[in-house]
Formats: structure tokens, sequence, C-alpha cells
């Protein structure tokens, strides 16, 4: 087993000492560390620090930080993964397992056959949810560097945005005449070299409409195969191919 790891949103510096927040503090309690445990900390910047604490009270924790180590967990390249906005628990779900195999970012899009509609205040505490959750899973499969979760855009609005991007673009399309793996293997150096964003519609995918914008701003339609996956299938297989065809795995 290893150290236990947690997540500090506050900038992290060798041997200093650190007071961690009271959500830390609440899971020291739940393991039941104690004073002189040794625990592993990290910010989000790719650095992760060898801690011990130092005092545990009821609210929080103090910590005496080691030398900064950065651990060898990121993909080669980095995949943004835009994703129509799943409905119920699919979306935490999806980004979870997303962050644990190795995504760089994450766009929830707003698309005309989703069931979820957000906006205001509530897009924003969802996005503050999600990017909990991803730091959270951070935590669990020892990555460093905490993916950033984009605001809540339309499908219209980040097309617009993305085509700026140098990253190759695809599109996971039923209609697609080449499969993401067959393209993949021809696109080693391209997607090594500047990463690639993954394109993924909701429940019931992208209508022509939104297809064909996407086409437009540069995205090439490609598919998984024969057979028509669930959304939040659809977006690990993809990557989880890629990370195969690739050899990261």
């Amino acid at each position: 087993m290893g150290l236990p790891r947690f997540f500090v949103d506050t900038p992290l510096a060798p041997h200093t000492t650190v007071t961690l927040p009271e959500a830390v503090t609440r899971h020291i309690h739940v393991l039941r560390l104690a004073v002189g445990d040794d625990i592993c900390l990290f910010d989000g910047s790719g650095d992760e620090f060898h801690a011990r604490l130092d005092a545990i009270n009821k609210r929080d924790a103090t910590a005496n930080l080691a030398d900064a180590t950065q651990p060898n967990t990121e993909a080669r390249y980095a995949i943004t993964l835009a994703q129509g906005i799943a409905g119920g628990d699919k979306m935490d779900w999806l980004i979870e397992k997303a962050v644990e195999l190795g995504v760089h970012a994450v766009a929830p899009l707003q698309t005309e056959r989703g069931v979820v509609r957000l906006s205001g205040e509530r897009a924003v505490k969802r996005v503050q949810h999600w990017q909990a959750l991803v730091q959270a899973a951070c935590e669990q499969c020892g990555r460093a560097r905490v993916p950033n979760v984009a605001p809540v855009s339309t499908l219209r609005e980040w097309l617009a945005a993305a085509k700026a991007t140098a990253a190759p673009r695809v599109l996971l399309s039923p209609r697609g005449a080449q499969s993401l793996t067959q393209w993949a293997a021809q696109s080693r150096a391209r997607i090594e070299g500047a990463g690639i964003v993954l394109l993924i519609g909701p429940e019931g995918g992208l209508s022509p409409d939104e297809e064909a914008l996407a086409e437009a701003a540069g995205f090439l339609p490609l598919t998984l195969g024969r057979r028509i996956l669930r959304t939040e299938s659809a977006a690990l297989v993809a990557v989880s191919a890629l990370h195969a065809v690739l050899g990261e795995f």
C-alpha cells in the first residue's frame, strides 16, 4: 500500500510546514492517521511531496514537507475530452474514470440532444462538483497534475475556440469512414507532438447539423467499430484505444 495521498488547493514548497484544510483533515480522521504518520501531498502543479503529520486538530492539521518529486504518471500526449453532458450519474462516473485513464482536460458541452440543461449558478456549481471529482480521482490514481474542467459551454461556442488548437481533432461518429485506432496508428507522431482533442456526443449522439459544424471546424469523424456504444462507454473506450495503439498501456 502506498502513502495516503491528498490534494491541497494551495501552492506547496519543499521543507515548509503546511496547514491542511478541513476536508483533508476529515479524511485524516477517517483513516485514523496519527501525528508522526507519513502522507503524500500535491497541489496539482505536477510535484508531490512526502510529508509527515505534525499536529492533528478537529478542523485542521499541519504537516512538514520534504523534497518535491515528480511522479511519472502522466500520458505522453495530452487528451482533451470534449463531452456532451450526460444525464444522471453518468457524467460523474465518466469524468472520474477518464481522469484515471489520463485525460488532460475536460470540456462539458451543451448539445441539442443532451438531456441535462445547465446554466448560470447551477452550471457553476456542477463544474465545481466535477472538479472535486477530478481531484479525488487524482488522489486515487497517483497523478500529481490535476486536469481542468472547463466552464459549461454550448457546442457552437466551444467549436469556435477549438478551431485555434494545433492538436488533431476527432469526432466519434457512426458515420465515420475510418476507425479511431486505424487513424491513431497513422497519426502517432502528430498526436505525441501536439496531443488530441476528442469530441463525443451525449445520449443520442450529436445531431447531423452539429456533426457538420464540427467537421467545418476541422474535426475528423471516426468510428469505434461496428457497434454503437453508450456515451459513457464511448469516451472511456476511445481513450483506452488510443493508449493501446500509442503504447501508453
